[in-house]
């Protein structure tokens, strides 16, 4: 069977299931049924989040939990316009996540900002316009 690169689940290890669940539940995410006191998931268009606890996600992975700071990775929602990005941050913000650093134009040509979730894993929100979104929301770039 050859490899079919796709990313169909991201997990995040985090100190409280509860509460970042409830932060994301404030976003808009909604919880799956799956869902329990152990593990939450979203479903969200084609991937799933997965919230898990971090010492948990750290033992099954057979790695060392305490492990902290920035971890060179980011997850990203790119938007239709500078001012859909500016609202998007605006929202996250009200939710209960932490300003990492305001939109505004970056050195590629869009526009984006950072917040951190309340287990610090950083999200972009960003309007790229060299790679539009279709008209279910994804993200295209050229082939």
């Amino acid at each position: 069977m050859a490899f079919d690169p796709r990313i169909t689940m991201i997990t995040l290890g985090v100190a409280d299931i509860a509460a970042s669940s409830a932060f994301y539940e404030r976003i808009g995410f909604t919880k799956s049924s799956a869902s329990n006191d152990a593990v939450t998931f979203f479903c969200l268009k084609g991937t799933v989040l997965g919230l898990f606890g971090r010492d948990a996600l750290a033992a099954d992975a057979g790695v060392d939990a305490t492990g902290s700071g920035f971890r060179a990775v980011s997850l990203a929602h790119n938007l239709d316009s500078e001012a859909d990005v500016d609202a998007a941050f605006e929202h996250a913000l009200a939710c209960g996540a932490r300003e990492v650093k305001r939109p505004e134009k970056v050195f590629w040509g869009g526009y984006s900002g950072y917040f951190a979730d309340p287990d610090g894993h950083l999200w972009e929100l960003a309007f790229n316009p060299f790679a539009a979104n279709d008209t279910d929301g994804f993200m295209q770039l050229p082939e």
